[in-house]
């Protein structure tokens, strides 16, 4: 089997916002899936990263991945990934370079899915169960008056962890008061302090029981500094959306800067490398929790991920609700849970009219 063709198609699909307020920086949904075809009939689908940076990401896919590939095994999915590795470190190891490549090999582990005949779950070892628990993550909201609808909503939707992204400790007050002691609450925000404004943030949050504060500070590679505010805030963190690669959480392990590690796989090298950050996750005795707000493969591929990894947990929503699925016959999350597909490889099929509908143009 040889690989024929490679692409990646930059899509943006309106949000709807008659059921709930949902500001969002950047205008429609952006989502880049990836095709990579093959000789035999099979193609597999994956998804890249591209918050802001779409048109970037689809370019590193479509002009310097590509060749590369065009002619491969697609089963020969570890000698792919380094291949792409090495053959673009002079453009930057981190960043929009591993995003591309992480949409490829997701479609990579697709084509093998579909090739075995099972979910991904399934070929990674199996699952006990094939659902997940998801977890409702806000959008962040400028006006704390809208933050107790859209919890209020969550929780009518049946979740039971709701994530905010709001700064101030108001807002996590009035959470608690609407959600009660049984829901667990999560918080991010994005990096946005000093370690000294951190930890002091850290204490004011405390008396309200977060299962986890993400990422409060910038830079966020400085895995000495979360230490420090791990130890001394009295409160578990969580980091890792913006590390790529095993390296990177490595470093995060070692230096015991959280108790909860969320690697994205649309953004740290695909499944291949989640999966080796998984197991370091687990010679460490630390729990991982995906870092995954997306509507497409890459959200089949975290749901796949975490039903097959025994310290992974939480399969992240962003609650928001886009007009179309990219997906055929999707179901979504019914009462804060989502449901495994059990069709080969990630388990569904695009929906070819919604990629042409939404499909934004990008340079050919």
């Amino acid at each position: 089997m040889k690989i024929t063709d490679v692409n990646a198609y930059l899509l943006g699909i309106p949000i709807c916002t008659d059921e709930l307020k949902t500001p969002w920086f950047w205008g429609n949904f952006n989502q880049i899936v990836v095709s990579v075809e093959t000789d035999a009939g099979i193609t597999g689908y994956g998804e890249a990263f591209g918050y802001g940076v779409p048109h970037a990401t689809a370019a590193v896919i479509n002009k310097t991945l590509k060749p590369m590939l065009l002619g491969e095994d697609p089963s020969q999915i570890n000698m792919l990934q380094n291949k792409m590795y090495r053959q673009t470190h002079l453009f930057g190891r981190y960043g929009i370079t591993t995003f591309a490549i992480s949409g490829i090999d997701i479609a990579l582990w697709d084509i093998a899915g579909k090739i075995a005949g099972l979910p991904l779950y399934r070929l990674f070892g199996g699952s006990p169960t094939d659902t997940v628990t998801a977890y409702a993550r806000l959008v962040r909201y400028s006006d704390t008056e809208d933050v107790g609808p859209a919890v209020e909503h969550a929780l009518d939707a049946g979740y039971t962890g709701v994530k905010l992204h709001q700064l101030d400790v108001e807002s996590l007050e009035l959470t608690r008061a609407i959600a009660g002691p049984k829901v667990q609450l999560m918080m991010d925000v994005n990096c946005a302090w000093t370690q000294e404004e951190a930890l002091e943030k850290a204490r004011q949050f405390a008396p309200y029981g977060l299962l986890w504060l993400e990422e409060p500070l910038w830079p966020p590679e400085d895995f000495k500094g979360m230490h420090r505010i791990q130890e001394q805030g009295g409160i578990p963190l969580g980091c890792g959306e913006n590390a790529c690669t095993e390296y990177q959480f490595h470093q995060i392990l070692e230096s015991g800067a959280a108790a909860y590690i969320q690697p994205s796989v649309v953004k740290v090298g695909g499944i291949t490398e989640w999966r080796k950050i998984a197991a370091l996750a687990e010679a460490y005795g630390v729990a991982i929790a995906p870092h995954s707000p997306y509507f497409g493969p890459g959200f089949l591929a975290t749901a796949h991920l975490i039903a097959a990894t025994p310290q992974a947990d939480w399969l992240e929503h962003i609650y928001l609700f886009l007009e179309r699925s990219v997906f055929k016959d999707f179901y979504g999350i019914q009462e804060g849970v989502f449901k495994l597909p059990q069709g080969p490889g990630l388990g569904l099929e695009l929906d070819g009219e919604v990629m042409e509908k939404y499909r934004v143009k990008t340079e050919s």
